[in-house]
């Protein structure tokens, strides 16, 4: 199976930070790749700003030993190499704006704004003084989309000073994953899943995203922020609004969001006994506090909890969350855990047997249902569980294993109009309306982060926290 590259129409594509971490290490890849698939046309531009004094040529060859640090295939290298411009400016200052519209057009122009966000309000407002703001101009804003609720609307505020709704781009890129995607399709897409998609046929579902490294270059910023503003509080969200929603009246960005909007806002307050935080410990040649230089920092690297959406379709079903470095694998996936049958007609010895759908996201990206059968061989009917597997590598050919990266599909549709994959200012609100008093009553309590070992599954307690409701964790497999 060959997927099809559909080309995009002629852009002006700026990124603000275009030296920095993330344009060297996601964005300029992700852009290359989609040049070298033919995907951007030949009269697309790339312009990457930043305060440094760079040329055209010196920051092409940034890039370039970028991209060749990537694997970058010298065939296609030297044509997006020429897409390349590159302008030096200070977004809190107005010497040199007026040369970023030059030579720009009047289709669309996308405005990347991979910076602090300290420095969105002054880009915003830097492009609409100096007239680089049209009809068909767009703005992709990085995450932390701020620290609280607060924090939240003063930016929404900012940017809605300048842009339209429909031209803010805030990028999640788990949202980009190809198995993430493939949450709606199959519920959506399959009338096998969905009748069964309620509390009256699942005990409830388990969300985990584990990492196995610590915080490393991140130690300022996620000091600052730990495990549920890191995590829990956009990219675990997204991932319970996709498996919890309902579908929505068509695969439209408004429509899509307006579900997602409703199970966060369903969402009940989470009591503290249904709270883990973890943080790990030290160890050889591991340990949080050591790796952020404050032996007293009472941030967590891992967080646990159980949550409840109050609707029709949920009441009653607990969805357990979870997220962690250095922890044992590397591991992000959702396991839908089915009711067992109402009754065995097979006898005690038999056994329980519950089915379960796993939703791999990375790595190995596939999907896997366990089901019940007979365990071959005479004496008796013993039942066994065994996985129907399918992974992406193997189901859909050899040129399919390695799925275009997130950034890939989220610029291309930024590029479209497509804001399917991108949250909504009220979306993002709501999601810190939830999360601010979880924060607020651990900082109440006082309550201090579990210890942890490296490579662990995480904290005793929230093997605990699954123990109490007679439920266990799916393992972290790699």
């Amino acid at each position: 199976m060959v997927s099809r590259v559909i080309p995009v129409d002629p852009f002006d594509l700026v990124v603000f930070g275009g030296t920095g971490d993330l344009a060297r290490r996601k964005i300029m890849p992700a852009l290359f790749r989609r040049c070298a698939a033919g995907q951007i046309p030949d009269g697309a531009r790339i312009i990457g700003v930043a305060r440094h004094g760079h040329d055209a040529e010196s920051y092409r060859a940034l890039i370039a030993e970028s991209l060749r640090g990537e694997g970058a295939d010298p065939c296609h290298l030297e044509g997006f190499l020429r897409r390349l411009e590159y302008r030096s400016l200070d977004a809190t200052r107005s010497e040199g704006w007026d040369g970023l519209g030059i030579g720009m057009g009047q289709g669309v122009r996308a405005f990347y704004f991979s910076v602090s966000p300290d420095l969105f309000g002054a880009l915003a407002e830097r492009l609409h003084a100096h007239g680089l703001v049209t009809p068909e101009a767009r703005i992709v804003v990085e995450k932390p989309f701020g620290h609280d609720l607060e924090s939240a609307r003063a930016l929404n505020r900012v940017l809605a000073a300048h842009f339209r709704e429909d031209q803010i781009y805030r990028i999640d890129h788990y949202l980009g994953k190809e198995t993430v995607q493939n949450l709606m399709a199959v519920r959506f897409g399959n009338m096998l899943f969905e009748p069964l998609w309620n509390s009256q046929y699942v005990d409830h579902i388990q969300i985990t995203v584990a990492e196995s490294v610590g915080v490393g270059a991140r130690g300022a910023y996620y000091d600052n922020a730990g495990a549920m503003r890191d995590m829990m509080q956009n990219h675990l969200m997204q991932l319970l609004c996709l498996i919890a929603m309902e579908p929505p009246a068509k695969f439209d960005p408004d429509a899509v969001r307006d579900e997602k909007l409703k199970v966060i806002r369903a969402l009940d307050a989470v009591k503290p006994h249904h709270i883990v935080r973890g943080q790990y410990a030290d160890g050889e040649g591991c340990g949080y506090r050591a790796e952020v230089g404050d032996p007293r920092t009472t941030t967590e690297t891992y967080m646990a909890l159980r949550a409840h959406i109050s609707n029709w379709r949920w009441a009653g079903t607990p969805f357990y969350l979870r997220t962690g470095k250095r922890l044992v694998a590397r591991s992000s996936v959702i396991n839908v855990m089915f009711k067992d049958a109402p009754h065995s007609i097979f006898g005690e010895e038999a056994g329980r047997h519950a089915n379960v759908l796993s939703i791999r996201l990375q790595p190995n990206e596939g999907i896997t249902l366990k089901v019940t059968i007979k365990e071959p061989g005479p004496g008796g009917m013993r039942l066994v569980d065994v996985p129907l597997d399918m992974s992406f590598a193997e189901a859909l050919g050899p040129e399919n294993q390695n799925p275009p990266d997130a950034y890939e599909r989220l610029i291309m549709d930024v590029i479209r109009g497509n804001q399917t994959l991108f949250m909504r200012g009220d979306e993002v609100e709501a999601a810190w309306a939830w999360t601010d008093p979880i924060i607020a009553g651990w900082q109440a309590r006082g309550d201090v982060p579990k210890p942890y070992e490296c490579g662990s599954t995480g904290p005793g307690d929230a093997e605990l926290l699954m123990k109490r409701d007679g439920r266990r964790w799916q393992g972290i497999n790699p």
